[in-house]
């Protein structure tokens, strides 16, 4: 069992969380294009519908060598998002991706429960912000600054033992920073700073890093990894992101940030039933409605 907390709520949970990926910037590197507030918020309204726990509103690209967005810009986007999903859902569990502590701040005053922040905890004040809140962090390994694409086969020598030292050394920085413990989940940095080999090395051994004991956040959706795997763009790797999440399963504790909700909570469902993770109703049959595409 993991346990969260984020402000006011507490989370404990067995069966791994859904984290819907919401884009409120125009350039995500699976889905661009632009998007009104409305549009956004019915995006996030439906992965709720579809079983996510949280949903993690974002404004940067994690595409790199552009600029940063300017951080005004970026809680002008944000902000809005999250202050209208509380307003509609107020039961909903919101993340923000960023690594801006002026984002930071004004997401978390518009009510959002967790930072998701990419940078490897690069500027302490958003530790300190959230702590001041009492939110939850992502803290995320990383070996360079956000928005550089470094891909060094040398780079590492055991991946997995080396993520998880540079983690477990960030989660002491955040704790010195005011933040609970208990509110820290962890994320290897799937792709970041990694090239596919060194991910499928980090996800062979991501053992080491739920070692440390705290939730652990995997973003496998779309990833470069799968698209190198399978030779598909990123709107083709929807069944790798799959093959991934069940690859993964064995592991306590964790969040799936994945842009497919519906399609994960189905492989989840069958995958946890067949293996006997989750019981079966003798009564269990088909709705005649369903049994015929119509």
């Amino acid at each position: 069992m993991a346990t969260l907390s984020l402000r006011d709520r507490t989370l404990t949970w067995a069966r791994p969380l859904l984290m819907g990926v919401v884009n409120a910037n125009p350039d995500s590197f699976s889905d661009p294009g632009a998007r009104s507030v409305d549009q956004v918020v019915a995006a996030a309204l439906a992965q709720l519908d579809q079983g996510a726990a949280f949903v993690d509103v974002g404004a940067q690209s994690a595409i790199t060598g552009r600029a940063a967005v300017d951080e005004a810009d970026e809680a002008g986007r944000v902000a809005p998002v999250i202050e209208r999903i509380r307003a509609e859902r107020p039961d909903a569990l919101i993340s923000v991706d960023t690594y801006k502590p002026a984002v930071v701040e004004a997401a978390l005053a518009a009510g959002a429960h967790l930072v998701n922040d990419v940078s490897g905890l690069r500027d302490r004040d958003v530790a300190r912000m959230s702590a001041a809140y009492g939110a939850a962090l992502v803290v995320m390994h990383t070996a360079a600054p956000p928005l550089t694409r470094r891909q060094d086969p040398g780079a590492f020598g055991d991946v997995a033992a080396e993520v998880a030292d540079f983690l477990r050394h960030a989660v002491d920085a955040a704790v010195a920073d005011g933040v609970a413990a208990e509110s820290i989940v962890v994320d290897p940095g799937v792709d970041f700073t990694k090239t596919p080999a060194q991910t499928v090395a980090l996800l062979r051994g991501i053992d080491r890093a739920a070692a440390l004991g705290f939730p652990v956040l995997l973003a496998l959706s779309r990833k470069d990894f799968v698209g190198a795997l399978t030779g598909q763009p990123p709107a083709g790797r929807g069944a790798g992101t799959l093959g991934a999440v069940a690859a993964v399963r064995r592991l306590d504790g964790q969040i799936l940030r994945v842009h497919d909700v519906g399609a994960t909570r189905d492989l989840l469902t069958v995958l946890d039933t067949v293996s006997s993770a989750l019981d079966v109703d003798p009564a269990l049959a088909l709705p005649d409605h369903l049994r015929h595409q119509r």
